[in-house]
């Protein structure tokens, strides 16, 4: 079964090339995939462009857009379990956490699919009532979408979903390592009834497409969620054509405890139980973990010490195994930097608390499993701290004030999210009001809706996505002025 879709068919590659895709859990292969060209690229643009340029699609009425996004989540739903399973197969996490990341999916759907319904057009008073005066939203045109390994599915529906409810045409690229449930989807997007030619698909590594996809003026918008370097190189592209950009480079985030949620043995648990999930859920392979615990000096030493007892507790299986409460590392190549990572942190004098290498359980041994790690006595001059290491390691700061808390938590070139537990209201406000940080979470940790905007400060990204503005990165706004009187303008009257 071929694995390209372009121009509305299913096709091999034009060089017949694969690329096998690994289960991280023992290295076994799944299947092989077709790997576009890039010329394979260029014709799925064409093809989006020919889709837009024709007018059916990006004129069509609104309802018709909403039936599709309906039926998209009803078939999610129906495709649930199969889908989960490809997930869980593709990234190593966790079969529940893939049942919960489709249950998002079709949430986001449905979201957009309410939202697309309500008439966002806006009337203008100019003064004059002779004149109509309203501002319209249009679909912005082609678009390139371009999804993570960590969260292939759930980043997809975040682009596709508001560019189908805005009318536009699309080329989607998953990740290479991790394409199977984007498959899928695209494959429902059809039988949704997607025009042929709305949505096109093509696998391959970034190196390979990326140009074909990115520096390209039949592109109106590019949609990329990555790492910082991938995503200037995305920037830097689209500047001659001038596409609109919308990129998420991911985070280094805080999550600060003060000693007040910790006041009790419940809260403490409580405040414990969050920052070890913040961290280690799906092996710290997402971009907005809590990688950084920063605590209060006062409880720091009893806090280090339950999170390491809890660290050195975590159950590591394949997802597909119910016991198991986080996978392996996607690839060899991620559990190569976390060895490499791991090495720099005890080189700048960290402390290494627990973890820090593979598990020594044999049957364990053919998969990419690193345990969850500790590194205590960290300090902002450490790379380990700066620098996003998209795996199960976690880094220890310390403060004494709410106004150091505050300045380490900003201390990021990124800004994506931050936690802050506290048991004071008017502290948790100034902390959430002060983090220079595009969601910040009190008390919890990792939750998001699909209602509310996602994305960073600083290099975490530019732009949104989900919620109103979500939708808005796919529009664009147009003025249209209508004098119903007609008059003449007399400025160069004889």
């Amino acid at each position: 079964m071929a694995d390209l879709l372009i121009g509305g068919k299913w096709v091999e590659s034009g060089s017949g090339a694969t690329r096998d895709c690994i289960n991280p859990a023992d290295g076994s292969v799944i299947r092989p995939v077709d790997e576009a060209t890039p010329d394979d690229a260029r014709a799925a643009v064409a093809a989006a462009r020919t889709a837009f340029d024709d007018g059916a699609w990006s004129t069509s009425p609104v309802a018709d857009r909403v039936a599709i996004l309906y039926r998209i989540a009803d078939l999610l739903e129906r495709d649930k379990q199969e889908i989960a399973r490809a997930e869980t197969l593709d990234t190593g996490k966790t079969l529940a956490e893939s049942e919960i990341d489709i249950d998002d999916v079709v949430a986001v759907f449905r979201y957009y699919g309410a939202l697309a319904a309500v008439r966002s057009d806006r009337a203008v008073d100019v003064g004059d009532p002779a004149v109509i005066s309203r501002v319209v939203a249009q679909p912005v045109g082609v678009c390139v979408l371009i999804a993570p390994w960590n969260y292939p599915l759930l980043q997809i529906s975040w682009k596709v979903a508001p560019a189908i409810a805005a009318g536009c045409t699309m080329v989607l690229k998953p990740s290479e390592v991790t394409p199977l449930s984007t498959i899928a989807l695209t494959r429902i997007l059809e039988e949704a009834g997607v025009p042929d030619g709305v949505v096109n698909l093509v696998n391959g590594a970034g190196s390979d497409l990326g140009a074909a996809l990115t520096d390209n003026p039949d592109v109106d918008l590019i949609s990329f969620t990555g790492g910082l370097r991938t995503g200037t190189v995305i920037a830097e592209s689209a500047a001659e054509h001038v596409s609109k950009v919308v990129v998420e480079l991911g985070g280094k985030n805080p999550h600060i405890v003060f000693a007040d949620a910790c006041a009790t043995d419940e809260s403490f648990a409580a405040s414990v139980d969050q920052v070890a999930t913040g961290v280690f859920l799906h092996s710290g392979q997402v971009c907005s973990a809590g990688t950084r615990v920063i605590v209060e000096a006062s409880i720091a030493d009893r806090f280090v010490d339950a999170l390491v007892d809890r660290a050195r507790t975590v159950v590591m299986g394949p997802g597909l195994d119910p016991n198991s409460r986080t996978g392996p590392l996607v690839s060899q190549t991620q559990l190569d930097k976390m060895i490499d990572f791991v090495r720099l942190g005890v080189d700048e004098g960290a402390v290494l608390r627990t973890g820090g290498q593979q598990p020594d359980d044999p049957a364990l041994g053919d998969g990419y499993f690193f345990l969850p790690t500790v590194f205590d006595r960290c300090d902002r001059t450490m790379s380990i701290v700066q620098t996003e290491t998209f795996g199960p390691i976690l880094t220890v700061e310390r403060f004494d004030t709410e106004e150091q808390a505050l300045t380490l938590g900003n201390d990021t070139q990124y800004g994506l999210a931050a936690g802050v537990r506290t048991a004071d209201p008017a502290r948790a406000d100034r902390m959430a009001r002060g983090l220079r940080h595009g969601t910040v979470w009190i008390n919890d940790f990792g939750y998001y809706t699909p209602a509310a905007e996602w994305g960073g400060f600083g290099k975490s990204g530019n732009g949104r996505e989900l919620g109103p503005s979500g939708l808005a990165e796919y529009q664009e706004l147009k003025h249209i002025w209508n004098n119903t009187t007609a008059p003449a303008a007399g400025w160069f009257a004889p």
